[in-house]
């Protein structure tokens, strides 16, 4: 295993996911891939001035979630394991299955945010659409109990 694939959401079980995946990439010599997916820009149909303000917004929401990759980037750099990072724009776990590919990792590590029964059943997971679709191995790590 050459390439571990690490997707972040800045979410709480960030710092846990990238724990466990520091510790695999030690084991195995391995190079982390950090990737953040942004949401999609809206589309619109006109370009009045309500569109303008949420393409600034968006924007400096992909200016924020860079600088946060790039932190943790350092962090592995600073803990001399070897890292590249991606801000990528589109469909989450669209995404996340493209760069696989793209990327030809070896092994995902990402999180699970520990939702109920009925969150999953209206509207799916992150892990869980990667899991299913996915044709490498993937570890999930579970959220804290509360």
């Amino acid at each position: 295993m050459k390439r571990i694939l690490v997707p972040v959401d800045f979410s709480p079980i960030t710092e846990t996911v990238l724990d466990t995946a520091k510790t695999l990439a030690r084991a195995l010599r391995a190079e982390i891939v950090l990737l953040h997916v942004a949401q999609p820009e809206p589309e619109f149909i006109t370009y009045e001035p309500g569109p303008e303000s949420v393409r600034q917004a968006v924007a400096r929401e992909m200016t924020e979630n860079h600088r946060k990759v790039q932190a943790l980037h350092r962090q592995l750099e600073t803990e001399n394991i070897p890292a590249t990072s991606l801000v990528v724009q589109g469909y989450i776990v669209e995404k996340i299955l493209q760069e696989i590919e793209r990327l030809n990792i070896d092994l995902v590590v990402m999180g699970s945010h520990g939702r109920s029964a009925l969150y999953h059943m209206l509207l799916g997971s992150v892990s869980e659409g990667v899991l299913k679709k996915s044709k490498r191995p993937i570890l999930i790590v579970p959220a804290p109990k509360p």
